[in-house]
């Protein structure tokens, strides 16, 4: 064995030894790789289930917000015919009720000045007002 045979014994021997050093971190990125793998698989199967019942969630809210809308537009009609009811009683019975009002209260101010006129006819002398 000449000098040259040991130092390629020599150097091989360093080769597998780097070799057998830079194996290990390789063995532990593949666990990681692995455990990434597994981690992700499982949140997908934890996932779909809750996106299923996300998505049934919202269409049950649309169901639900289509009956609102219904109540809404009947809510609205109700009170469009009440405005158009209340317009219609003031035009047909508003108008007759003031006009009646106006003439009670006249006719009590007639009343009450003949009965002030009358009272001012025993009491006018004494009074000396006309009213």
């Amino acid at each position: 064995m000449s000098v040259g045979d040991v130092a390629g014994l020599i150097a091989a021997v360093a080769f597998v030894l780097l070799v057998g050093l830079l194996a290990v971190p390789l063995v532990k990125l593949g666990r990681v790789f692995d455990e990434a793998t597994r981690s992700i698989r499982e949140v997908t199967e934890h996932s779909v289930p809750i996106l299923d019942e996300a998505a049934t969630t919202v269409s049950s809210t649309n169901d639900q917000l289509v009956k609102v809308d219904t109540i809404t537009t009947s809510a609205a009609q109700v009170s469009e015919n009440v405005s158009a009811l209340t317009g219609l009683y003031a035009a047909t019975l508003g108008r007759p009720l003031v006009k009646v009002a106006a003439f009670s209260y006249g006719v009590r101010q007639a009343f009450a000045g003949a009965a002030r006129r009358a009272r001012g006819g025993a009491d006018g002398a004494a009074s000396g007002t006309d009213r």
